[in-house]
């Protein structure tokens, strides 16, 4: 029986909310169904992700103590079987562009009139997930699905609302599994992000009739009442922000068990929930095949998790000197280790019979590119070949997810004649041979001083907006989520772990805790002093832009302060 325990919302026995009391919340988000399901795959589910969060912590001690990732012997006939996964839905088999970004209501508004064919609310890397961010994500979902979402900007005395037709399709990435939500408890243990989404999103989506203007927007990994193919985007149970990686079959196989229960909860037919895989952890890599065959009733494709797959080979591979990352900027697809995990991926899926989609392409139009309303095309250029990304076509079934919505052009138009996938067309086969040593080969390239300071820059910033409640924010012509701010931080960690020394304009110099204190003082008082000029200046990447652009030849006096600090230290 409910009951109102907290004296707001209506909640079943066993079960707390500890978050804001909002009406709107408690009538369309956080009803009695939705908590008492979201009670139930907590208290059913929470066994096994608690023994699946001990294998990883087993499996990081084997890697700090030397050992590296691999194929499992044990699963080779999986790896090597002839089967396939359900067929991909027509609703879904054009993936040719896809957009993503957090569940704000403006950006939903935006991405979903932006032509692309997908976007995905993300719940995980691109929201800070405050209590009001949580909540009003829901709000917006429910509202797009209703098809009544609108926005009116003050500023701007400009109403956003829905086109009339041709809008993306709606996918959700809920949180990762191995992340609490302090705001919920279930028998005095609170529920992961990835339940709580899952739960709460049973009733944010549930539309009360058909779907607005006979278009699926299929948006949630958990929807009653649904006549068409439900989609869904899960990221994989990696919160790599909080746990060490080793996302294995036996975990998809618990996301497979989710989506069982949560369509026999709903009412709809088994194998109506389908889920994208983010491939973002350097051990799944080795499991593909493995996973898909578990969820080989849900899954349409794998997604290349690129930002977070590099975090992911730092942690790794945290207790081995020999694997050190040069510069952020030089770790990109060129390098051997990331080519060889996206042809295997892409080879695995067209395999299997789903979709391979390519890792999120981050650049962005931060608005120093724009003056009057009009874009400078020498500021947003960078941004603009960021997302049309390398010009290899055959690689990709779908492009990489961008996060704005403005460079959707950009990638739509070299699919503009192309068919809407390459399921069965492209098999991959001479990505057959990639092997341990290609997936593992270390990265190279140069470290240098530079690199260590945009690092301590993006962190400090990135840091400042995530806690002030935004997940994603253009910096210097890049969008930064929590994936690629963590490549700043653990590749900081890492030179400093190990000593590394890094060209500073020709001069060599060993990173110490004492070379990031003095970077790190610099780039506070930088920021300070942006902050209280007398002057305002237009834009504050303007002036950070000057410290990240190299210089060929350098000049005599730069190298002679790079001679300074590396005496003083």
């Amino acid at each position: 029986m409910a009951t109102s325990i907290n004296g707001y919302y209506d909640v079943p026995e066993g079960v707390d909310v500890r978050g804001r009391y909002d009406a709107d919340f408690a009538a369309a988000i956080l009803t009695t169904e939705a908590l008492r399901f979201m009670a139930e795959l907590h208290r059913e589910f929470r066994g096994r992700v608690r023994h699946a969060m001990g294998r990883r912590r087993e499996a990081q001690r084997r890697y700090d103590a030397g050992a590296v990732p691999g194929f499992d012997p044990a699963t080779r006939l999986v790896r090597e079987g002839e089967w396939a996964c359900a067929p991909v839905p027509p609703a879904i088999a054009d993936r040719t562009v896809e957009i993503t970004g957090p569940a704000e209501r403006k950006m939903v508004i935006n991405a979903l009139n932006s032509g692309a064919k997908v976007f995905m609310a993300d719940f995980e890397d691109a929201l800070s997930p405050s209590w009001e961010n949580l909540m009003r994500g829901q709000v917006n979902l429910r509202d797009a699905v209703d098809g009544t979402i609108s926005f009116y900007d003050e500023s701007r005395n400009k109403l956003y609302k829905l086109n009339d037709d041709k809008l993306a399709t709606l996918f959700v990435r809920p949180g990762a599994g191995t992340c609490r939500r302090p705001t919920f408890s279930s028998t005095a243990s609170p529920p992961s992000a990835a339940s709580s989404t899952s739960g709460s999103t049973s009733s944010t989506t549930t539309p009360r009739s058909a779907p607005p203007r006979g278009r699926a927007l299929g948006p949630s990994s958990i929807s009653q009442r649904w006549s068409t193919p439900v989609k869904t985007q899960i990221v994989t149970m990696q919160m790599t922000r909080s746990t060490n990686s080793d996302w294995d079959s036996l975990e998809a196989k618990i996301w497979n068990d989710v989506f069982e229960r949560s369509e026999k909860f709903a009412g709809i037919e088994m194998g109506s929930i389908r889920a994208t895989v983010l491939i973002e952890t350097l051990p799944a890599v080795f499991q593909m095949d493995e996973i898909l065959y578990e969820l080989r009733d849900h899954s349409v494709g794998l997604n290349c998790g690129r930002w977070d797959y590099i975090f992911s080979y730092v942690k790794t591979f945290r207790a081995h000197p020999d694997r050190l990352l040069p510069d952020r900027v030089h770790i990109g697809m060129a390098q051997h280790f990331m080519r060889s995990y996206s042809d295997l991926l892409i080879r695995t899926c067209h395999h299997r019979g789903v979709h391979a989609i390519g890792g999120m392409v981050c650049g962005a139009d931060s608005g120093e590119g724009r003056r009057g309303g009009k874009r400078n095309s020498t500021q947003s250029r960078p941004a603009g070949q960021a997302a049309r990304g390398p010009r290899r076509p055959r690689r990709h079934v779908g492009s990489p997810p961008g996060a704005d919505p403005g460079h959707r052009c950009c990638v739509r138009r070299p699919h503009a004649r192309r068919r809407p996938h390459q399921i069965r067309t492209a098999d991959r086969n001479d990505a057959s041979t990639v092997s341990e040593h290609d997936l593992l080969r270390p990265p190279h390239g140069p470290r240098t001083l530079g690199g260590l300071r945009l690092n301590t820059r993006i962190g400090i910033q990135y840091l400042a907006v995530w806690l002030a409640g935004t997940g994603s924010v253009p910096l210097y012509n890049l969008m930064e989520d929590a994936a690629t701010a963590e490549i700043s931080r653990v590749q900081n960690w890492q030179w400093i772990r190990y000593g590394v020394d890094v060209d500073a304009d020709g001069v060599a110099v060993t990173v110490t805790r004492e070379l990031f204190a003095r970077v790190l003082e610099e780039e506070i008082a930088g920021i300070e002093r942006a902050c209280t000029a007398a002057e305002l200046d237009d834009f504050l990447t303007l002036d950070a832009y000057d410290r990240i652009v190299v210089l060929h030849p350098a000049s005599a006096s730069t190298s002679a302060s790079a001679s300074a600090l590396a005496s003083r230290l």
